[in-house]
């Protein structure tokens, strides 16, 4: 596949491959595993293969489904404040203003911060299972991998964590404020996403469902 004396113009599509930042066009070189393909001009990862990639991803996007669940349903604070206290979780704080005309606001801060993270995770575990056993894709993958990579920047439970952080340091000097276990799970699931995102390699999920192996 490597001609190097052939310009990019005249090679066939699958023989190139395109950064995703800033649109440069180079010749398809498939690293060794451990090693990566990164843009010149940017920097960014374009290929970074990794042995049993797939399963370890897996067991990442499991333990953020769970985790997601359980940051939703485990109290996330604990406040007391003139002897009252109250407990909230996730959920509740995104519904906060959920009555009247602020509903719109709460759903889409409920889906921002929880329904469309767990939705993403149930999208690659719907893509990455039938690739990682070595049997055909699942049908749609190919649209669901697309989703699950659109609905990326709409993902934002680290902004979410960081907006907790900022009200905590308000809040410390008029109550008393305790973390529950969705607050420990909270910070964790932030962290897995994160890893999630970095070291998924999308032209490998790419290149396995274009040329899917034949049992």
């Amino acid at each position: 596949m490597d001609r190097p004396d052939t310009p990019l113009a005249e090679l066939p599509m699958d023989e190139l491959i395109v950064c995703p930042q800033c649109d440069a066009v180079y010749r398809l070189r498939r690293p060794a595993h451990g090693e990566r393909a990164s843009c010149e001009r940017c920097h960014t990862a374009l290929i970074t293969p990794r042995r049993n990639a797939g399963l370890q991803i897996i067991a990442v996007a499991v333990a953020v489904m769970v985790l997601i669940i359980g940051a939703a349903v485990f109290p996330f604070l604990t406040i007391d404040a003139a002897g009252a206290s109250n407990a909230v979780s996730v959920l509740d704080a995104a519904l906060a203003f959920s009555g009247g005309p602020m509903i719109l606001l709460s759903l889409a801060t409920a889906a921002l911060i929880f329904f469309i993270p767990l939705l993403r995770v149930l999208l690659t575990l719907y893509v990455l299972i039938p690739v990682v056993l070595d049997r055909p894709p699942a049908r749609h993958a190919v649209a669901a991998f697309r989703l699950s990579e659109e609905l990326r920047p709409w993902s934002m439970a680290e902004v979410f964590a960081i907006g907790c952080a900022v009200a905590l340091v308000k809040v410390a000097d008029l109550a008393d404020v305790g973390f529950g276990p969705a607050f420990y799970m909270f910070g964790a699931l932030v962290i897995l996403v994160i890893a999630q995102d970095r070291f998924l390699c999308k032209w490998s999920v790419w290149n396995s469902l274009e040329h899917p192996k034949t049992s």
